[in-house]
């Protein structure tokens, strides 16, 4: 069976990882082929270091190339809903990095342009395709857990420094780059059920971006989210899924690689080594949703099931919600 091949848009930090993650995969199933950067020397250098054929000065150059199977968006949020438009109107399939959007306008246009150019796309949720997720989704559906009634997850990184994080002009705070793993995460649990009810309180930067937010979400039948999401200190940064009989831990919940069971044993589910530096915490974690997109490709579909079109909207209107909340508006908010 043909490798896919992957373009790669932007030389910065996160494709670092993506592609270390690709080399981690047998290379009769994954190539890059190519990558683009705005600028043609960052574009070089990547493609040097991580030995890509070709190089590119601008996304629209990768857009045109006809031995390209997928491209992967690695550029600022700002960027996700720009770039990801183009290669949809090239007929490229595309996995962009997570949040997909600023907001959920973007995302419904995204999402809307995709189903009418009958062309994959996945937001890039890399933790729902971790073996670690697969086994909690597991024993959550066994019913060994019993009603789930509460899940709680928290994750924050003091990164309110970093210039993406603080500055509104590019769409910074803790809750598009940090809060959607604990959103993510509840979603996922119940299932995309609709909350009942959002509850959210926080508060912003001298920048005006969410420095710190909790979110509550209230679903039916009792049952309940519990969310925080910090950009100014490291938090403990695990879920919890609280079941009626049992309970799941999940450590390092957004790239894990264990799993406490509801009997107090640890399953491990050791990553790969990098085959060169990483800048962020388990990246060759990335392998899996990769693999996961080969495989839609291959079968012909426009969605994967683990993160559905409609798991994205769901995702991006809760986060919506509560920046509204906070009272954090974007340029992208006003159009």
């Amino acid at each position: 069976m043909a490798p896919t091949r992957w373009g790669i848009v932007s030389a910065g930090r996160i494709s670092n990882e993506f592609k270390i993650a690709l080399d981690t995969l047998p290379q009769e199933e994954h190539q890059v082929v190519a990558v683009a950067a705005r600028n043609l020397v960052s574009a070089q250098e990547f493609a040097k270091t991580h030995d890509i054929p070709r190089a590119y000065g601008s996304y629209a150059e990768l857009a045109a190339q006809d031995d390209i199977d997928v491209v992967y968006i690695g550029a600022i949020h700002t960027q996700h809903a720009p770039v990801t438009t183009m290669m949809l109107q090239a007929g490229k399939p595309v996995l962009c990095e997570k949040p997909m959007s600023v907001n959920s306008r973007e995302a419904r246009q995204m999402l809307t342009l995709a189903k009418e150019k009958n062309v994959f796309f996945m937001e890039a949720i890399w933790s729902r395709f971790f073996p670690v997720y697969l086994k909690a989704r597991e024993i959550i559906d066994s019913g060994e857990i019993g009603e789930v009634k509460l899940v709680t997850a928290c994750f924050g990184f003091p990164k309110a420094d970093e210039p993406r994080m603080k500055e509104r002009s590019q769409a910074g705070g803790s809750l598009l780059d940090l809060g959607l793993y604990p959103v993510q995460f509840a979603c996922m649990v119940f299932k995309g059920e609709e909350p009942e009810d959002i509850t959210v309180s926080g508060h912003l930067t001298e920048e005006g971006v969410d420095e710190t937010v909790s979110i509550i979400l209230k679903y039916s039948g009792n049952r309940m989210a519990t969310l925080v999401c910090c950009m100014s200190s490291l938090l403990a940064n695990e879920a919890y899924v609280y079941g009626t009989n049992g309970t799941v831990k999940i450590p390092s919940f957004w790239s894990p690689q264990e799993l406490v069971a509801p009997d107090g044993s640890t399953l491990k589910f050791p990553l790969p080594p990098p085959g060169k530096p990483l800048n962020y915490f388990n990246s060759t974690g990335m392998r899996f949703e990769a693999m996961e997109v080969r495989r839609c490709i291959q079968e012909g579909l426009i969605e994967s099931p683990l993160v559905t079109h409609a798991n994205s909207l769901q995702i991006a209107g809760i986060l919506d919600q509560a920046r509204k909340e906070v009272g954090v508006v974007f340029d992208q908010d006003k159009e």
